[in-house]
C-alpha cells in the first residue's frame, strides 16, 4: 500500500434538506442521494508524489440511500496535474490504497458499479469555510454556488456546524445552502438551495488523521 495524505478544503453539495439525514444515520431527505463536490488540497503527498495546490472534484448519484448502492459516479481531476500526479488522484479517490471503509472515497466508490470515465478539466474554485461561501466551476461538467442559510424573516446569515468525532469524511462542519448546475454524462436536477458543507479534510490511508483535523 502506497502511503498518501490528503490536506484539503472541501465544498460539497447534495439533494438534502439542510442538515442532511444521512450525517446522522437517517434516509436521505428524498429517499435518493444526488450529490457533487470538490475539493482544493493545500498539502498532499502520494508516495514522493506531491498533491501540493490541486484540485479534484466528484459527482454521485445513487437511486436509494447509499449504502443500498447502485450508483453512478465521475471523478474529475486538476488538468494542471502531472501525469505522475494524475495516476496518484485517480488511485486515492475511488478508495484505492486505502484501509476498507476508512474514507468515504473508499465507501462511494464501492456503492457505485457505474464509474464513468475520469476527467481531466480545468476546476475553478473558491472556498471561504469562515464565511460559508463557495463556488465551484468544473469545465463541461457542473457548477455548484453556495452560501450561507439565511434566516427566513430576517435573511441574515444562520450559522450551524456538524461536529462528528469518528466521521470517516471530516471531523468539522460548516452547513450552507448550495445549488448545482450538472452539464455532463450525470444529471442532478434537484440540487437548488439545498445541503452544502464546508469542511476541512486531513485524510491517509487509513481514514481522518484525527490530531490535524
Amino acid at each position: 500500500m502506497t502511503p498518501w495524505e490528503v490536506h484539503a478544503i472541501e465544498l460539497a453539495n447534495c439533494n438534502c434538506d439542510y442538515g442532511c439525514p444521512c450525517q446522522f444515520n437517517a434516509l436521505p431527505t428524498h429517499g435518493n442521494c444526488h450529490a457533487a463536490g470538490a475539493f482544493q488540497i493545500e498539502t498532499g503527498h502520494y508516495g514522493d508524489v506531491s498533491l501540493d495546490g490541486l484540485r479534484a472534484a466528484a459527482i454521485y448519484k445513487w437511486p436509494g440511500p447509499v449504502h443500498e448502492g447502485n450508483g453512478e459516479m465521475q471523478i474529475i481531476i486538476d488538468e494542471r496535474a502531472s501525469p505522475a500526479q494524475r495516476k496518484a488522484l485517480e488511485e486515492i479517490m475511488p478508495g484505492g490504497d486505502t484501509a476498507e471503509m476508512a474514507t468515504m472515497w473508499w465507501i462511494f466508490h464501492a456503492m457505485c458499479p457505474t464509474r464513468h470515465e475520469t476527467l481531466f478539466r480545468r476546476i475553478e474554485s473558491t472556498i471561504d469555510l469562515e464565511a460559508r461561501q463557495g463556488r465551484i466551476e468544473v469545465d463541461g461538467v457542473f457548477t455548484t454556488v453556495a452560501e450561507p442559510i439565511r434566516n427566513p424573516v430576517t435573511g441574515a446569515a444562520h450559522r450551524v456546524r456538524i461536529d462528528m468525532p469518528d466521521g470517516f469524511e471530516y471531523t468539522l462542519a460548516e452547513i450552507g445552502s448550495a445549488s448545482t448546475t450538472a452539464t455532463g454524462v450525470i444529471e442532478l436536477p434537484n440540487l437548488k438551495s439545498t445541503y452544502a458543507q464546508f469542511a476541512q479534510i486531513h485524510l491517509s490511508n487509513h481514514g481522518v488523521i484525527r490530531n490535524a483535523a
